[in-house]
Parts: C-alpha cells; structure tokens; sequence
C-alpha cells in the first residue's frame, strides 16, 4: 500500500521532532556504594526531573494540537449553524460537523454552545468568511489551503509567513486548484464488513468507489453525495468514523525521506494556524519512506 498525503487535518496526525534529552548533572556520592570512581553512576537511569520534563513537553505540544482541532471542530459548527439553521436534523452538514466534533471527543456543552453561536441564538458569534489559498511546498508538491477566518489580512499574513519559512511559494489563484477535485469521503470500521457488503448498502446512494485503509473502509463519491452515502449506511445499520467533502489530487507527486520530511513540517505549520481549516496536497510516499519519516 501507499501512503497518499492530503489532510493532516484533521484530528491531525500529531509528530514532533525526537528531544534532545538534557545532561545530567555532576555525580552525587551514595551512601554504602563501594564501586571505583569510574564506575559509578555508569548505568544510572535519567533522573526523575529529565524524564518529567520530556514527557511535559510532549503532553504540552499533544495539548495544544488538540485544543486546536477543538477549535477548528467548534468553527466548522458555527459556519454550518449560520448557513443552514440549528437544526441538525434539517441541515446535513450541521449533523455532519457535530458527529464528527463527538466522535474527537469534543466536549457536549462546547458544541451546544457553537451551535447557539452559528443559530444566533446566544450572541457572540464571528463572521467567518472562507477563502482558500494556492500553493507550491518542497519538491513541486501543490498545496491547497483552507480558512475560516473572521480577519483575512491576519490569516493571509499567516499563510503567506508558514509557507516561506518551510520552503513553500504562494501561487496564483486557479494555478493550483485544477488538480484538485472536490469528493465526499466516508470512513467506516471494517469490522467483519466485507467489500460487498459497503458495496450492496452505498451502490444506489452515489457511491463510485471502496477503497480498503487495512483496518478501514472508504467510499468515495461525489461532493454532493456524501449525505446520501452516510445515510444509506446508518439505514442498514452500519458505524462510520467520518463523512467529508475532501479534495483529491488528480495526479500524486512521489517523494523521498528528505521530501516528506519536508513538505510534513510545512503542512504542520500551516496548521498551526488558527485560521487554517483544511491543507491539501498532492504528494505520495511510499510505507518504507514513511515509515523512516516517523
């Protein structure tokens, strides 16, 4: 299988880079130790500290990725509120959004909240406006960028700043978005599912593929149709992770360890971006490069 890299958007796939661990300080006597000076403290774990302080700042860089996504969940629940209504039940994309708010474990009341906002039924709301912007990261790899975002210049200085620092270029508006095609996603479990079985509940609801992901199954088709693919598989009572519209390359580029490597860190750095919903891009490693990436 190969691994084709769109949205690390997610909950996004959280990597950092390996710590250098701190030095150890200067050798303490111990009590009752007769071994040679040279000997001492040879095989002496790292203290307690060191190890505390590792782990706190890999829980604090796991945090604040998921804080993150939790914003970018609550966003998409708002927009959605404002556009189509409260109602989950009436507006497709409202339900869509909070299942897949629940299903990252964001918090009830968070998204009661985000929908009183986006409905204007409690005040406070933003007026998000959505723009996407077009580029070209390492290696020649296209890059689509999505935002929601309630101050344009901020979120384009941002994009612009994530893009240059991680040896990617902005381009031109349409330059890159025609390798690009908007489709609905829809991830399930496979379970004891087999391909048939996906097939024969989503064929009349719009469905044109099932891929296998090994412990997934995926069911693209149209943008449009995602709703009707969902719904066809909760009415013979199947379990699905996520329905989304994604846009998908129409051709790949293929990279190396050094270009994977590369075109991640700028693909994390744009979601580091509040105002960054969605990165997209084109680029295909095979599983050895990426397991190296890792």
């Amino acid at each position: 299988m190969r691994c084709a890299a769109g949205s690390i958007v997610g909950f996004p796939q959280v990597r950092w880079s390996q710590l250098a661990l701190p030095a150890r300080g200067l050798p303490r006597p111990r009590a009752g130790c007769a071994r040679p000076e040279h000997e001492r403290w040879a095989d002496e774990p790292m203290s307690g500290h060191s190890k505390w302080a590792t782990t706190k700042h890999k829980k604090a860089v796991i945090d604040a990725r998921r804080g993150k996504m939790f914003a970018k969940l609550i966003k998409n629940i708002e927009v959605a509120a404002r556009t189509g209504g409260g109602d989950p039940d009436a507006n497709p994309t409202l339900y869509d959004a909070i299942q897949k708010a629940k299903k990252s474990s964001v918090p009830n009341d968070n998204i009661d909240r985000a929908v009183k906002r986006g409905s204007g039924a409690d005040a406070g709301g933003a007026d998000y406006q959505a723009i996407t912007y077009e580029g070209y990261g390492p290696n020649g790899v296209a890059v689509l960028i999505e935002c929601l975002t309630d101050n344009k210049n901020r979120a384009a200085t941002e994009v612009r700043t994530a893009m240059t620092r991680n040896g990617g270029t902005m381009a031109d508006p349409n330059s890159v978005a025609y390798l690009f095609t908007r489709r609905g996603v829809v991830v399930l479990p496979k379970g004891d599912l087999s391909e048939d079985d996906v097939l024969m509940a989503v064929l009349d609801a719009g469905a044109e593929e099932v891929s296998d992901l090994g412990d997934s199954w995926e069911v693209l088709s149209e943008a449009t149709d995602v709703v009707a693919v969902r719904t066809a598989l909760q009415e013979n009572g199947i379990d699905y992770d996520s329905a989304d519209q994604e846009f998908r390359a129409s051709m790949n580029v293929e990279v190396d360890v050094d270009g994977a490597r590369k075109i991640i860190r700028l693909i994390e750095a744009l979601e580091d971006s509040d105002d960054v919903q969605n990165v997209w891009s084109n680029f295909e490693a095979s599983d050895e490069v990426m397991a190296e990436v890792d």
